[in-house]
């Protein structure tokens, strides 16, 4: 570090500690002399706009952040204060593409996602802001901020508390609109269930657990039976995957020759980034999985090279739902693994085990009860019971694993919860948040 340096480095902790300790004259001029030696110091530009902005002076501040911005334009703190500053100037169309590049490039900026649904309300632009005020609130709550009145700076409480209010008056509006074609069709009776689990969705109503051992992650559907193994009657279709055990076992083995195509099913295997998911008891642990549909995805490549299995799969009547589900895949547990208790997103949805290579003292646990595989023998569960599994045996266990709909739903239901999850995930998804 040269002597300049040395120098710069102080000046810029004299112009920190003085704003720190309220000395804001002070402050200015040291932020000032920083930006003699170093024109595009960004935090001396934020600084000295958010003063004149303080101050009354837009111009300047915009003047100040756009500098700023020559040096970074990736500085998504420079983005927001321009925002801010456009806004004071009224120019509310710069404004808003301002904040949009500081939520692009820190999606949790909830002050810039606040300002930027005042925006869009104003405008009348309802479901933007909408979405906007819902990213800002899920965005400052996981911050610890927002989340009572004592986490929530004073001069902040009413703009969050309208946020809230608007919200809640306008999402479910949202998700009903794509409901509307369905209830148009069929009548409120054949959507009361949908109906009363978006409004457990939104918070609106309690779930009242039949089986309080049943806690779905994100969607839970009332009205449905509870067990968490379903009768082998309910699903017809289990005979096209049993009948065809040979064909399909045939194909996993040319997988399982050059492991192409097999990843991690948590994206990792790593403990570090899984101890609380996976747990070995004498060798590292790997769950790993050769999918054919990921997130609702069909992955081309792999059913490719499985042609047979992959057109059976594609002859059953799966759950569907873009960017979702279903989730089909050979799902590999090496010796040693276990796979941590833990509970799926939506009882909407089941999930189907064909056992095809099991060795001995290998076991899944769901709600409580235990059930060992048998291969070339389906069974259906619900995952939002709490499940684990492992495999205590001597080599790798596969099953065919993937979603299918709860039996339970009528077909109207079907095509509303497909159509109410998608829109959840765009709304989602346009408000910053995963899914």
């Amino acid at each position: 570090m040269t002597t300049h340096d040395t120098q710069a480095d102080a000046q810029l902790q004299r112009a920190r500690a003085a704003v720190e300790a309220g000395r804001y004259a002070e402050a200015d001029a040291a932020f000032a002399l920083v930006l003699t030696q170093d024109p595009g110091h960004a935090e001396s530009l934020n600084y000295l706009a958010q003063r004149a902005l303080v101050d009354g002076r837009p111009a300047q501040a915009i003047e100040l952040l756009e500098r700023a911005l020559a040096r970074d334009a990736d500085n998504a703190e420079s983005w927001k204060n321009l925002g801010f500053a456009r806004l004071a100037a009224g120019q509310g169309e710069a404004a808003t593409a301002a904040l949009e590049a500081s939520i692009r490039l820190d999606p949790g900026a909830f002050r810039a996602r606040l300002f930027l649904a005042q925006i869009h309300e104003r405008a009348g632009r309802v479901r933007e802001a909408t979405m906007q005020y819902f990213g800002a609130i899920v965005a400052a709550q996981a911050q610890g901020l927002w989340l009572s009145e004592e986490s929530t700076p004073p001069a902040m409480r009413e703009r969050v508390l309208q946020a809230m209010d608007f919200v809640d008056r306008h999402r479910r509006a949202i998700f009903a609109e794509v409901l509307e074609p369905l209830r148009t069709q069929h009548g409120d009776a054949a959507l009361a269930r949908v109906q009363r689990c978006l409004a457990i969705y939104l918070g609106e109503a309690s779930a009242d657990w039949p089986d309080p051992r049943q806690r779905p992650k994100f969607l839970y559907f009332p009205g449905l039976p509870t067990p968490p193994y379903f009768d082998r009657a309910l699903f017809p279709w289990y005979a096209a995957l049993e009948e065809n055990v040979g064909v399909i076992r045939a194909e996993l083995h040319e997988v399982l020759r050059d492991e192409a195509g097999i990843a991690p099913f948590l994206g990792t295997n790593a403990l570090d980034r899984v101890g609380d998911q996976l747990a070995g008891a004498e060798a590292p642990p790997a769950w790993d999985a050769f999918f054919f549909h990921r997130h609702g995805e069909r992955i081309d490549e792999n059913c490719a090279r499985c042609p047979r299995t992959a057109a059976i799969l594609d002859s059953l009547p799966l759950v569907r739902i873009r960017e979702h589900a279903p989730e089909i895949c050979f799902s590999l547990l090496t010796p040693g693994t276990h796979i941590l208790p833990h509970r799926g997103v939506t009882n909407t949805r089941l999930v189907t085990h064909l056992p095809l290579i099991v060795p001995e003292d290998c076991a899944i646990v769901v709600g409580g009860e235990k059930r060992e595989w048998r291969e070339g023998e389906c069974f259906t569960f619900d995952d939002t019971f709490e499940h684990e599994a492992w495999n205590r045996g001597a080599s790798t266990r596969v099953v065919m694993l993937m979603d299918c709909w709860n039996p339970y739903l009528s077909e109207v239901e079907r095509d509303a919860v497909t159509l109410l999850v998608g829109a959840i995930g765009d709304f989602n998804r346009a408000a910053g948040i995963n899914s």
